[in-house]
């Protein structure tokens, strides 16, 4: 199957959202949040951002790999 530019941009816009929202929930269940973005400390802040770009990449390879195989 030919992976045309509409196929692709609509796995990332999918795999990013899907990523966010799982990578934010987890970070919720973990007690992470402490309230707001300028109340968390560097390190708070370096792993939620490193949770939603984990889970993005994992969702997006995902959809990738059903989508074009």
């Amino acid at each position: 199957m030919s992976a045309d530019l509409f196929s692709i941009l609509n796995v990332i816009a999918l795999g990013s959202l899907a990523g966010t929202m799982i990578g934010l929930a987890i970070g919720y269940l973990a007690k992470r949040p402490k309230g707001g973005w300028q109340s968390m400390s560097g390190n708070e802040k370096a792993i939620n951002c490193a949770l939603v770009l984990i889970f993005s990449l994992i969702c997006i390879g995902m959809l990738a790999w059903y989508a074009f195989s």
